[in-house]
């Protein structure tokens, strides 16, 4: 069972369902991602598990699951994305460094209302030449720093921009359809253990298939109570966090997301996020 985030007349609301079967019952419309995630996140599970209510609407489009929370991610948690970040940057030593080091990446992704749910579009930043979707287990954090839940994540990145500079990271990293979430949250208990999750990609330009590939979760380096203990050590977040926990499906170098391309991540018993790809901003020039 999980928990899915609905439009229901113009109004989110909280549904429970199967992951395969899609929401089937309307949660008491003063619940809300945030209340469920308070404390320790004990009545998240509960909620998701609901299968007696008001049955939700047949076709009601399905939102990202999320609200108030905060969107964080992790990099470099896997060798392919240090080769890659390694192979992209100018100096390449410092992601090889922070793969081995305790302390890991972490940095901020977007607030929950910027991230995009399930058929909307994702952005490629009009000033990159290098753009690229990052597949990746997204966690549920609860307010008390304890992983609940999981869901699929899209941390779309612009490799040229990152690549120029390392500090340039945040507008690599955030802006107008960055992020990409859902379809829904499935409490811990209700998922496959970690070491039978399979991520895969697949992305299309029309008919054609431009890129595919998959990864076993378990050769992510870092633990998910790990991540999730470095990213709440020196931070509250009382609506409860989502953390995005790195990729290893990185696409090579001759591909670059067009507008739209369409992205597809599948994650074994969290089902399938898609989204089509949008150029967004201005490309511009330095004013004079």
């Amino acid at each position: 069972m999980a928990l899915w985030r609905i439009d229901v007349g113009g109004t989110p609301r909280l549904a429970a369902g199967p992951v395969a079967g899609g929401p089937q019952v309307l949660l008491p419309a003063e619940l809300r991602i945030s209340t469920l995630l308070a404390g320790d996140g004990a009545a998240f599970a509960e909620a998701a598990g609901r299968s007696a209510g008001e049955r939700a609407p047949a076709g009601a489009r399905v939102l990202a699951p999320v609200d108030e929370q905060e969107i964080w991610a992790a990099g470099v948690t896997y060798e392919r994305s240090r080769e890659a970040r390694m192979e992209e940057s100018k100096i390449p030593d410092q992601y090889d460094r922070v793969y081995d080091a305790e302390r890991p990446e972490v940095f901020f992704k977007a607030l929950g209302w910027r991230a995009r749910g399930p058929n909307e579009a994702i952005g490629i930043r009009a000033d990159s030449t290098w753009d690229v979707p990052e597949p990746e287990l997204g966690l549920v954090i609860s307010a008390a720093g304890r992983v609940v839940g999981y869901t699929i994540g899209n941390d779309v990145s612009s490799r040229s921009i990152e690549g120029e500079n390392a500090l340039y990271l945040p507008q690599a990293k955030s802006f107008t359809g960055s992020c990409a979430l859902g379809p829904c949250l499935v409490p811990v208990g209700e998922a496959p253990p970690l070491r039978d999750l399979t991520i895969a990609v697949e992305i299309m330009r029309g008919p054609r298939k431009l890129y595919a590939d998959s990864v076993s979760v378990t050769r992510m380096r870092r633990t998910p109570e790990e991540l999730a203990d470095w990213l709440t050590r020196a931070q509250e977040f009382p609506q409860g966090v989502v953390l995005l926990t790195g990729t290893a499906l990185v696409p090579p170098s001759e591909i670059t997301l067009e507008a739209g391309d369409v992205v597809t991540i599948r994650i074994d018993g969290l089902g399938e996020l898609k989204n089509a790809a949008t150029r967004v901003g201005r490309a511009g020039k330095r004013p004079a």
